[in-house]
């Protein structure tokens, strides 16, 4: 470290006083010799010259655009499971172009590798018959997958996108700590990563000569499109839903990359073709990147408990209906028993060693590996043959209660014995100067017609102290990103090529079940606000009535009882379960919906959250639930007023004007029934928010006559149920289907004629009957759209 101080005329002094490395082990920042890597001197000198608060704000930016994004992780434990806002590292790692090429060769080469070893084990089946592999290590796989042997994929490859977690040796060498076949995760988030990491270093960043991403995913995207089957086919993105730990990213890249986001239950096979039900009927997909495990992607044929997946999917892949991103059954090759056998396969499947060699591994489901494994087994990791994980990523060790002799002889085939490694280290900001951090790479290749893409860089995940065990982020490890710098200059690309042309890309088509949803979070936002308004009208009343003189409050706090609502609960019982449900909701469309509107709904359920505690009531109560229909009105103003107009806005804004409509029928049958108790009409005006209006339009005293006539009848009052009715007619004459024959659809005429008898309607006829009445023909209508439409 004092040689490092000493550079630059002692300028790093105080910046690296209380760096470290740890003794035995590489480090990116210095090397052998303790002097720091040229890379990383102009990050040096950058914070150098900036004070520990300055820093301090420019890391703030990247944290501030992470919770802006929304970015988080899920985390999970034995008691429940969390939402973890993205663990963001701000000091990237830093590579030179010369090492990362050394990098992405090996990895290249480590690619066809396993492609060439997934063919065969799904193929010929070669390597178990000549004896390269054995028979039980793959036949005991859970991940290889019987129904799936002799199925070729279209396009003629298993292998599209895979991950490699690497960690430098002490002598400076990089190697493989694992391989990535199943689903890869993380693509999106070292994407994340570099944006929000080049706000951290906006003065730096564009002079540094980082290699940029966008030229890597352009080329999947592109490369991805080029397998679907015809021009009109769709690629989709499956996932397995919001619970799981990675659906921001599945989100995230489905927006950025164009691709439609779908759960299993999106899509129906046809006569063999992989189909998504939207709302303009089945749709083809040929292509299906997938996001979950393989045996949940067909519960008929792969694990028959699986909820996730499609039926007759594995039957669309052996007709060649669909290219899967990767293979099912691919993540046979990544269980860590396999790295055993991969040096001896490099030379016979691609003609040369292992560039780039991995953590030396043992299976020991042989005699000769099972009594080395006893005779080291000190600097040794032993654990399951079939996992996927690094063995800091879990609990490691000898899990048995005998002698370690006695356990492989028992259960060897099972076990898997790893040399015991240290991982390099990285700088890491600790809040005033560089501290030493074990960390690890995790790298992306994508296959392109050009062949293996690597993306320059990936991400670090950075331990919190000197453990390796606390690298990942379940365990509270942070990740950094890793910055490429190239010799010269590089391009700033995007996501267009540069020769492309204007154009105007077409709207994506919606899935049945993103409408449903969009059409529920609109119903949902106007329960809450419906329910908000009731209560402020109750609690307003409470203040301002003395106890002897309460008819109209307790009558309201029995029909707010009638449904669900106690008026002595604290109001955040009462209302979280409400909002929870709107964000469900908007949770599983989070491609389709704006960072914007998705942050404010979130700061919805924050502040409603935050009443829940003492009781407050009377007009300190109305007062908060005040605060609350401002942030409804905030969060309404942003999804509807900038939302784009396409397929999707029109089910969300018919789920609001439906739910508004209903509400208000049944605020009008309520409460200008004659026989409810002094007050009713006024209430009924201030809950349909229009007591401005109602004073200038009507010169005479609130009246039955006055109170239906603009909040049941006013065509020009966004709160009366003409309003809502002549809105829905407009939406519902917008849908896919409606009047291509010239005709009214079913569910057009439903809505046409609630209309039209609304609109010749007059106050005297609108009788409570009549109002119970409409409001279950708006029910009518909800349900011929979910018909139509949803189901």
């Amino acid at each position: 470290m004092g040689g490092a101080a000493q550079q630059r005329g002692g300028r790093w002094e105080a910046l690296l006083a209380r760096y470290a490395p740890m003794p035995g082990v590489a480090d990116e920042l210095m090397d052998p010799a303790g002097r720091v890597r040229p890379v990383w001197h102009g990050l040096l000198d950058h914070l150098a010259a900036r004070s520990p608060a300055e820093v301090e704000a420019q890391i703030a930016r990247g944290e501030h655009y992470l919770r802006d994004a929304g970015v988080f992780t899920r985390l999970y434990s034995s008691k429940d499971e969390t939402e973890r806002a993205w663990p963001l590292s701000p000091v990237p790692v830093i590579l030179p172009e010369r090492d990362w090429s050394h990098i992405a060769e090996g990895l290249r080469q480590r690619a066809d590798l396993l492609e060439a070893v997934v063919r065969d084990l799904y193929g010929p089946g070669r390597l178990v018959a000549d004896g390269h592999l054995p028979a039980a290590l793959v036949a005991g796989s859970p991940e290889w997958l019987r129904p799936l042997v002799g199925a070729e994929p279209r396009g003629g490859h298993f292998l599209h996108l895979l991950a490699f977690e690497l960690g430098r040796s002490p002598d400076g060498g990089w190697f493989v700590l694992g391989d990535r076949t199943q689903a890869p995760s993380g693509a999106g988030f070292a994407l994340e990563n570099r944006v929000a990491t080049s706000r951290v270093f906006s003065d730096l960043y564009p002079e540094a000569n980082v290699e940029r991403l966008a030229p890597f995913f352009r080329r999947f995207r592109d490369a991805l499109n080029g397998l679907r089957a015809e021009d009109d086919s769709r690629v989709g993105i499956l996932t397995p839903g919001p619970m799981n730990d990675t659906y921001y990213e599945h989100a995230y890249i489905a927006r950025y990359l164009g691709f439609m986001l779908l759960q299993g239950d999106d899509m129906v096979v046809q006569d063999g073709r992989l189909m998504v039900r939207t709302v303009a009927g089945p749709r083809p997909v040929s292509v299906l990147w997938r996001r979950l495990d393989a045996a949940f992607a067909d519960p008929l044929e792969l694990d028959a408990a699986s909820r996730l997946g499609t039926p007759g999917l594995v039957g669309a892949i052996r007709a060649g209906q669909v290219g899967m991103v990767n293979a099912l059954g691919a993540g046979v090759v990544e269980e860590r028993a396999l790295m055993a056998f991969l040096p001896r396969l490099a030379p016979l499947l691609t003609g040369a060693p292992l560039r780039l060699p991995n953590i030396a591994t043992w299976w020991c489901g042989q005699a000769a590996e099972r009594d080395y494994v006893a005779r080291n087994a000190a600097r040794m990791m032993i654990g399951p043959a079939h996992s996927n994980r690094l063995f800091f990523e879990e609990e490691a060790g000898r899990r048995h209660d005998r002698p370690l002799a006695d356990w492989l002889a028992a259960e060897g085939a099972s076990l898997v014995a790893q040399e015991a490694v240290a991982l390099s280290t990285t700088p890491v900001w600790d809040g005033s100067a560089l501290v030493a951090r074990p960390m690890s790479l995790r790298v992306f290749l994508a296959r392109t017609p050009d062949g293996w893409a690597v993306m320059p860089g990936g991400y670090a995940r950075i331990g919190q102290g000197g453990e390796t065990t606390a690298v990942t982020m379940q365990a509270g490890g942070r990740v950094a990103d890793v910055w490429v710098v190239a010799d010269a200059p590089v391009t700033a690309e995007t996501m267009v090529p540069p020769t492309a042309a204007f154009r105007r890309s077409e709207v994506s088509i919606l899935p049945a079940r993103a409408a449903d949803n969009l059409f529920w979070l609109g119903r949902y936002v106007e329960r809450v606000e419906a329910v908000v308004r009731l209560l402020r009208a109750y609690h307003l009343r409470l203040a301002e009535t003395d106890r002897g003189e309460r008819p109209l409050l307790t009558r309201l706090a029995a029909l707010l009882a009638l449904q669900g609502v106690a008026v002595d609960a604290p109001l955040g019982t009462v209302l979280a379960p409400r909002v929870a449900a709107a964000r469900a909701c908007a949770g599983q469309v989070r491609d389709r919906f704006s960072i914007d509107g998705w942050l404010a709904l979130a700061d919805l359920g924050q502040a409603v959250a935050a009443l829940d505690g003492p009781c407050a009531t009377g007009s300190e109560a109305a007062r908060r639930l005040g605060q609350i229909l401002r942030q409804i009105a905030g969060f309404s103003g942003l999804v509807h007023e900038n939302m784009y107009r396409f397929t999707g806005w029109r089910f969300l804004t018919l789920g609001r004007a439906l739910e508004r409509a209903n509400a208000m029928a049944w605020t009008l049958a309520e409460f200008a029934d004659p026989a409810m108790p002094d007050g009713a009409l006024d209430l009924a005006v201030e809950v349909g928010d229009s007591l401005m209006t109602h004073r200038r339009r009507y010169a005479v005293a609130t009246t039955r006559d006055t109170v239906v006539d603009l909040l049941a009848l006013d065509e020009r009052n966004p709160r009366a149920i003409l309003y809502q009715l002549d809105l829905m007619r407009d939406l519902v004459d917008r849908l896919p289907g409606q009047g291509a024959d010239g005709q009214l659809t079913p569910l057009a005429r439903r809505v046409l004629k609630v209309q039209t008898d609304l609109a010749v309607a007059d106050p005297g006829t609108l009788d409570t009957a009549a109002l119970q009445a409409l409001r279950a023909r708006t029910d009518e209508i909800a349900t011929q759209l979910a018909q139509a439409y949803l189901t």
